[in-house]
């Protein structure tokens, strides 16, 4: 228990309350007090510096000052030797790295020390350690106990799911943080937590010249990239990894895609390359897979975060090819085998590079399960390997067969979420079909639908390289009942009227691929009520739902700059302070980004890019001062509107992936006025999967690439 104060110190603590209520908040970098000043004014102001700066590492200096002192009370240099710890870990972990092989993530030096200490009031110890009653340093402790809990909903899927647990985490970190408002009421990160907006400035005015979209599109891709840039100058080690532990630090390039495949950063490539080559010098992964054994969402990391960028920045590299065929064979030999009805499956959710746990609780194939062999899979989109054929193709038979049958309640024609090894049935028998994991429970995360549109996806790769329609059939059956229950009231949980309406999320991904690969319009309605704004342009030709969809993105960028950058904990969750926390609040959030709508309207993909990509181009130029609009694309034809913002010609090349081999006419044609003569014409002789094309575009005029 903390002693009493004394009445020097009860004065000290008087004097600080009126210093903060009647002082204007003072810069982080404005000088000392003079040495001569009084002991009673310079402690209170170091303090409300301190509390007022949003730069981790400035605050730390001021309470090392104030350390440093030999005039302070007894307690409060207690409570300083409690709370420097703390703030220490908080901004200056990155020069103390410490070498942690025993855990696959949230081990690195931005987080591993908000562990499962932090916890609210009610269920335990707190943490960090409380200081003295009535210390003037408790809204400093608040600050840094306030986001710690919060950034443990942020985190864990098991606390954000369950609203109790979200709700005392959230509920106690926001009162903290309402108590270090009243203290330092200039610090805009306490007021970015509670909800207010802070304005992160455009970079540039919109272009008169430019239509809409291109405005909105430039604004997006350019605020992506300079997120991307600060992680990588700020955060990056030169081992690769950026401080969140290994295993979330490889999700980061999910959301550099835009940047980083839908045209070319120099920078994040670069950066990508430490990771992902970094990774494979880890000692866990001397095999080729890790060689813990984890569940699948996070024993797929290490190898399919790291190896499929790499095959997009470096297609033709023998190492990244082999690294991808490697899953493969480890898939083929000891991860599946054949169960009880005879159909080839994964045996567990959780295994490793040699070793698989067939228990009860964990013997289940996934819809997850795509994401393990996604490298493989592209290495077979990309090859049509007859091997990779008939592994593939045989496996996805007992998904084709599960979607077919009514078991354990599940209606017919669904993908269930799981299936049970060894005798393939449909998830749990002790539990709801569509809930064999408990909520809470770190395994909910394969629950129905999860991550169906993986399994969908996959489905769709293997008709496009087979042609074979038994693949098709789950899809179909699901767009069947959406189209039949679209305008029905949910109905029961695991009902079909239930699982209709909880299709829209992943059921038109597959579709609007499927429509743009095949031009098979009896998907169009439901495409028209559940795909992204990208797709509907791309039926329709109206511009309102991409401009909507890039304005929408745009917003979420357009405040709460320290939310994707120094305020993050862990980099797995870089885009989700909104999803995960603001939208809970009471106050009016900002949208959650969403840089899929630049990937889209960029490279021509409808849809996901981690499985069965459809990018028609990379655009081989900075994402910089220029947008890009694909608006065909096919194995015959490709367009694309195009425009550059600068003052001058820009010279740049494009790979395109999609067309057949044979011989093209490619013209760049100004758009207005529509009877402009090309500025540009030329033939292109496709040979392989790809070819580059090289063209130089006019400065802040919307020009029409060509390429049928």
């Amino acid at each position: 228990m903390a002693s009493t104060p004394t009445a020097a110190w009860v004065f000290l603590t008087a004097l600080l309350v009126a210093t903060l209520t009647a002082q204007p908040a003072v810069s982080a970098f404005a000088a000392l007090p003079d040495a001569t000043a009084s002991v009673a004014t310079s402690i209170p102001n170091l303090i409300e510096r301190a509390g007022t700066t949003e730069d981790e590492m400035e605050r730390l200096h001021l309470l090392r000052q104030l350390e440093a002192r030999s005039d302070l009370d007894a307690i409060l240099r207690a409570d300083l030797r409690r709370l420097l710890p703390v703030v220490d870990d908080w901004a200056n972990g990155k020069s103390r790295i410490v070498v942690d092989t025993s855990r696959a993530a949230e081990n690195g030096y931005l987080c591993r020390f908000i562990t499962s200490r932090v916890r609210p009031a009610s269920e335990g110890p707190v943490h960090p350690p409380e200081l003295s009653s009535g210390s003037p340093l408790r809204p400093i402790w608040c600050f840094y106990r306030g986001r710690m809990l919060i950034w443990q909903v942020i985190q864990s899927g098991p606390l954000l799911r369950v609203k109790e647990s979200r709700d005392r985490y959230c509920g106690e970190g926001r009162l903290l943080l309402e108590e270090a408002r009243r203290a330092f009421p200039s610090n805009r990160v306490v007021r970015m937590y509670l909800g207010e907006p802070i304005p992160w400035p455009k970079p540039h005015p919109d272009d008169p010249a430019a239509p809409a979209w291109a405005n909105l599109q430039r604004e997006g891709l350019e605020r992506l990239a300079e997120v991307i840039h600060w992680w990588i100058a700020e955060r990056q080690l030169e081992d690769g990894q950026f401080g969140g532990g290994w295993g979330d630090d490889v999700e980061m390039w999910r959301w550099w895609i835009p940047v980083m495949i839908a045209f070319d950063d120099p920078m994040a490539s670069a950066a990508q390359e430490r990771l992902s080559s970094g990774m494979f010098e880890q000692p866990h992964m001397r095999k080729g897979f890790t060689s813990r054994v984890t569940d699948v969402e996070h024993s797929n990391e290490d190898t399919t975060d790291t190896i499929l960028p790499m095959m997009h920045l470096q297609p033709d590299d023998p190492v990244w090819k082999q690294r991808a065929l490697r899953l493969a064979e480890l898939m083929r030999d000891r991860w599946t085998d054949r169960n009880e009805r005879g159909f080839l499956q994964f045996k567990s959710i959780y295994f490793s590079v040699d070793t698989v746990d067939t228990s009860k609780a964990r013997a289940f194939d996934t819809v997850y399960h795509p994401s393990v062999i996604q490298p493989a899979l592209l290495y077979w989109q990309r090859t049509g390997d007859p091997a990779l054929t008939a592994l593939f193709g045989e496996w996805l038979e007992v998904w084709i067969d599960a979607a077919a049958r009514a078991d354990n309640g599940k209606p017919h024609g669904v993908l269930p979420s799981a299936i049970r090894w060894p005798d393939g049935g449909i998830a749990n028998p002790d539990r709801p079909w569509w809930e064999p994991f408990s909520p809470g429970h770190n395994d909910a995360l394969y629950n129905w639908p999860g991550a169906t549109r993986l399994m969908t996806s996959t489905l769709l790769l293997a008709h496009h390289l087979t042609r074979e329609e038994t693949y098709l059939e789950p899809i179909r059956s699901m767009a069947a009942l959406r189209a039949k229950h679209r305008n029905s009231p949910p109905g029961d949980t695991g009902s079909e009227s239930w699982c209709a309406q909880k299709m829209s999320g992943f059921l038109s991904d597959a579709l609007g691929k499927y429509r743009l690969l095949t031009g098979d319009t009896r998907y169009d309605a439901d495409l028209r009520s559940d795909a992204s704004g990208y797709v509907r342009f791309r039926l329709t030709g109206e511009r309102a739902s991409i401009e909507s969809a890039l304005r929408h993105n745009a917003e979420a960028f357009r405040s709460n700059w320290e939310a994707y950058t120094s305020e993050m904990r862990w980099t797995d969750r870089i885009m989700s302070f909104t999803g995960n926390f603001l939208k809970y609040l009471p106050e009016a959030a900002p949208p959650t980004p969403s840089p899929n709508i630049l990937y889209s309207t960029a490279t021509g993909d409808p849809g996901n890019p981690l499985v069965f990509p459809l990018n028609a181009v990379r655009w081989r130029t900075p994402p910089r001062d220029i947008a890009a609009l694909v608006t065909e694309s096919s194995r015959a034809t490709f367009a694309a509107e195009l425009f550059h913002f600068g003052d001058q010609p820009r010279d740049l090349d494009a790979e395109l992936f999609l067309l057949a081999p044979g011989e093209y006419e490619m013209t760049l044609t100004p758009a207005d006025p529509i009877h402009s003569p090309p500025l540009l014409r030329r033939t292109v002789r496709v040979e392989g999967p790809r070819v580059r094309v090289s063209l130089e575009l006019p400065a802040r005029r919307l020009c029409v690439l060509r390429v049928g």
